[in-house]
């Protein structure tokens, strides 16, 4: 039987993939996920592999000769891409002085601030985000650059985007906020960020609260962290179930569980949450500009 066009330049295009993918470092193939799996490695640009590898002489080059800086493959994927993808600061920073679209979208919804959060790069966030770039995309299934610091353990990017007023409860279907993400990946110093920025404790994906996720995964630290911001050792997820009741029967976090059971929250505690939670929010980080000692600012902090 005689293969179509289109099925034949697919294979062509995958087969090239795969052969240029060999070439490549395995840390950075990680990263790359959505892009190659589309095969965009078959139709880029002399200037997407100037941002990729970081040439920054030859990516000016190219662009004083013509070369647009919006140039995409056929999946939508840009030279800005590249630079994020691989953290390459100048060429980012060249690439927008150039007029690059710092909120372009491949064909999987995939942004360049998505791919500075792949990567771990903070530099080049922040000069997307101090140039225009959207915390989050409009579209409700498409990937999420909070979601994807989070998976990652970035706790710098979670920061970053933070600071320019990404909402830490900001839900994604498939994959719940991004609280329940760090707790699903194990990355703690992501969840603290989370929830000083005011992240809800007990907001996970649908039933499952990030509790159930961090006992699952019986890490401890998440689990006394979730804790001392309110987690409720009562909820139950699809099954019914209560945190304790998913913990390995000789895991830390079991006994952690039993114990915190065994003696229910301080008033201390109890207050800071129900100030913290009347604050809002949104007013959290004014918190230092209020006339208090710093013994309570950092109280209310929970520093």
């Amino acid at each position: 039987m005689v293969l179509s066009g289109a099925v034949k330049m697919s294979r062509k295009r995958s087969a090239e993939s795969a052969s240029l993918l060999k070439h490549v470092p395995d840390a950075k193939r990680a990263c790359w996920g959505i892009l190659t799996s589309q095969g965009s490695w078959a139709d880029r640009s002399p200037l997407h592999e100037a941002a990729s590898q970081g040439r920054l002489l030859a990516l000016r080059t190219l662009l004083a000769q013509g070369y647009h800086a919006n140039i995409v493959t056929i999946d939508h994927v840009t030279p800005l891409h590249e630079a994020c993808l691989s953290g390459h600061v100048a060429c980012v920073r060249a690439l927008i002085n150039a007029g690059a679209n710092v909120n372009a979208a491949t064909i999987d919804g995939v942004t360049p601030l998505y791919n500075c959060c792949a990567s771990g790069s903070v530099g080049c966030m922040e000069l997307l985000l101090q140039n225009g770039a959207h915390t989050h995309t409009h579209h409700a299934h498409f990937p999420s650059a909070l979601h994807e610091a989070c998976k990652r353990g970035n706790s710098q990017c979670v920061e970053s985007l933070l600071s320019h007023g990404a909402d830490p409860d900001h839900q994604v279907p498939h994959l719940g906020s991004p609280l329940y993400m760090s707790c699903l990946h194990r990355h703690t110093d992501c969840s603290k960020i989370l929830l000083h920025r005011g992240a809800s404790v007990n907001v996970g994906r649908a039933d499952d609260s990030p509790l159930h996720a961090a006992v699952r995964q019986d890490s401890a630290d998440q689990v006394a962290v979730l804790l001392d911001f309110g987690a409720d050792v009562n909820s139950r997820d699809g099954d019914g179930q209560r945190p304790v009741e998913l913990a390995h029967a000789d895991g830390q976090t079991k006994c952690l569980l039993a114990a915190f059971e065994g003696s229910p929250r301080t008033l201390c505690q109890l207050c800071r949450l129900k100030i913290r939670n009347v604050i809002g929010r949104s007013r959290l980080k004014l918190l230092p500009l209020l006339p208090l000692p710093p013994v309570l600012t950092h109280y209310l902090e929970h520093m």
